[in-house]
């Protein structure tokens, strides 16, 4: 009976093909690399200059080519074949003492030049009995070859390098443990190897360790400790000795030199608040001789830090602890990072609910000021429609407001305005505005004179802030049927009449509260009986990603077909036109039909 296959193991099988996949294209680039190391080499031995400049050689041959590199580089090398020479050079007798006495892997490598003069590559001149490279080779095939060619591997780590600034400058050399990779049959062999090298007499003395399994185990472990903030500790009763790792030295912060603290002064390592816990802790291992793990705050010589152990009692034969391992891990990072977004959070708790309460002010400004939002009123000469629609977000609320009233001279006062800004900035901005102009309009100065005033208020009755804001003011003369008006800054209002809109033309001035004495023009617009005026404030034409062009191109499409006769049927249509979404910005539209 054949079993469908589940999803996940479907998955599981899709994933282990593609690094399968990854694997091999890694080994065959492994391949490739490793062939071009050798083969760079070879022909640095045969050229006699550097490997750097034989592998410039190549790079050029195949840019001129246009063949690919390692196409090139073999071609070449099988032109050129040339089996490993043994060669011979002169050492002091000393050398053979030197290498006789040393118990460990070493060579004694004495300089190539080429016809200037300049070293390019060493001779391994002489090695120890114990001697092994890499791949196992032993002193026998070591002696008497270039090393470049021996070992192709010294010139990707950099140890070429290295001998060939001993060699020049004398000061000696040391690295390690690090992983290197040799080169050889084009394959590689890598390991994790120790060198040291220092200039002796006319050549190099180079002595190298290849790292056993057990120690790169110890190594990775090592390294695994530091990353993951881990040390280790044992106290054993019987006798009193104490052993820590490096990593518990630091956490505890104290120097090698002092020694590890004894199991009883433990207590006096952490926080006052935390020496019950250590008691506590004790007991559980000493008494109930079972594991425990605890968090502690530990008083090091840089501040407070927090430790988590791990503890567990050894017992002998007969369930007696004899000895107490502990594992600590340094979490004291973990800790700040968790009261840094704690803070964090308050603090964006306590911005939300400023910004909620000024929206609330905000908004109770508005309906005090704004009581109508929507429907038709009667005006001398006029009918009115009327759309106020604040933002809906909080920080979103802006500052637009409009006013409309006969004047004692028998005029229709007719004004629209924008605070810059949201909130409660923008609210109180705009009560300024409003209130400064219903006051202002009793004068009976012409729209021009009014918005001259009114930018000397926002001027003047802001200072320390930035407080600007644009507006239309104009008066309607419903026996001429003639509306006089000024601009400052605002968007210009829009004419329909017999179903074709168009903006009506003015200076745009400047807008209220940017400079401390401004004039404006007054514009007077003749209306005929049916026309239909819209004034209005930017939320209706701006929408997020699109250019204010674009919108205000929208407007003058939507108001020729959406301005027929019932004015609240009208605006419905026009917002329905425009997009009628929740508002990021105050919307206000007025729609004045001429009688």
């Amino acid at each position: 009976m054949i079993t469908p296959q589940s999803p996940d193991g479907e998955r599981a099988e899709e994933a282990e093909a593609l690094i399968r996949d990854r694997l091999v294209l890694f080994r065959r680039r492994m391949r490739r690399e490793a062939t071009l190391d050798q083969i760079t080499c070879r022909l640095a031995v045969r050229m006699n200059v550097r490997p750097s400049e034989a592998a410039a050689y190549l790079a050029r041959l195949s840019h001129d080519s246009g063949v690919d590199l390692l196409d090139v580089a073999r071609s070449v090398d099988e032109r050129n074949p040339r089996s490993p020479e043994e060669l011979h050079a002169e050492v002091p007798s000393w050398v053979g003492d030197v290498m006789g006495a040393l118990q460990m892997a070493a060579a004694y490598l004495t300089p190539v030049r080429d016809e200037t003069g300049r070293v390019v590559d060493f001779l391994v001149a002489a090695t120890t009995e114990h001697a092994r490279d890499v791949t196992g080779r032993g002193p026998e095939l070591l002696r008497g070859r270039r090393m470049i060619e021996l070992s192709p591997g010294v010139v990707r780590s950099g140890l070429l390098e290295a001998y060939l600034r001993v060699y020049e400058t004398g000061r000696p050399f040391s690295r390690g443990p690090f992983e290197y990779v040799e080169i050889r049959d084009d394959r590689s062999w890598p390991v994790s190897a120790s060198v040291k090298a220092a200039r002796v007499g006319d050549g190099v003395l180079a002595t190298w360790w290849i790292h056993d399994e057990e120690e790169r185990l110890t190594r990775g472990w090592e390294r695994a400790q530091r990353l993951a903030g881990l040390a280790w500790a044992e106290w054993d009763l019987a006798t009193g000795r104490v052993s820590w790792t490096r990593g518990m030295y630091e956490m505890f912060g104290r120097e090698p030199s002092e020694g590890p603290t004894p199991l009883d002064r433990l207590p006096g390592m952490v926080a006052a608040d935390d020496v019950p816990a250590v008691g506590e802790m004790m007991r559980t291992l000493l008494e109930y001789r079972e594991a425990v793990e605890e968090e502690l705050r530990i008083q090091h010589r840089h501040g407070i830090r927090h430790l988590r152990l791990l503890a567990e009692p050894v017992l002998d034969q007969d369930g007696l602890p004899v000895t107490i391992r502990v594992m600590a891990q340094d979490i004291t990072a973990d800790r700040r990072r968790e009261r840094a977004l704690a803070m964090a959070h308050e603090q964006a708790s306590r911005a939300r609910r400023r910004a909620e309460e000024e929206h609330r002010v905000a908004v109770t400004l508005q309906d005090t000021l704004v009581p109508l939002r929507k429907g038709v009123v009667d005006l001398p000469g006029l009918r009115l429609g009327l759309r106020y629609r604040p933002g809906e977000e909080v920080g979103s609320l802006g500052g637009d407001w409009f006013k409309t009233r006969p004047m004692p001279d028998g005029r229709v006062l007719v004004a629209i305005g924008d605070a810059m800004g949201h909130g409660l900035t923008a609210a109180s901005l705009m009560v300024q505005m409003r209130s400064g102009l219903a006051g202002l309009a009793y004068t009976g100065a012409e729209a021009d004179q009014l918005a001259t005033w009114l930018n000397e208020l926002t001027y003047h009755a802001n200072q320390g802030i930035t407080a600007t804001g644009t507006a239309i003011i104009g008066h309607y003369e419903p026996a001429a049927r003639t509306l006089t008006w000024t601009s400052a800054g605002h968007p210009a209002p829009v004419l329909v009449r017999e179903g074709k809109a168009s903006f009506l033309e003015g200076d745009p001035g400047t807008m209220l509260g940017a400079f401390e004495a401004m004039e404006y023009t007054l514009t007077t617009t003749r209306l005929e009986e049916g026309d239909v005026l819209l004034l209005y404030t930017d939320g209706i034409v701006e929408r997020r990603g699109r250019d204010i062009g674009d919108g205000l191109n929208a407007l003058l499409d939507a108001a020729g077909r959406c301005v027929e006769g019932d004015l609240d049927n009208d605006l419905t249509c026009l917002l329905e036109q425009l997009g009628d979404e929740p508002a990021q910005d105050d919307i206000c539209v007025l729609a004045l039909r001429v009688l």
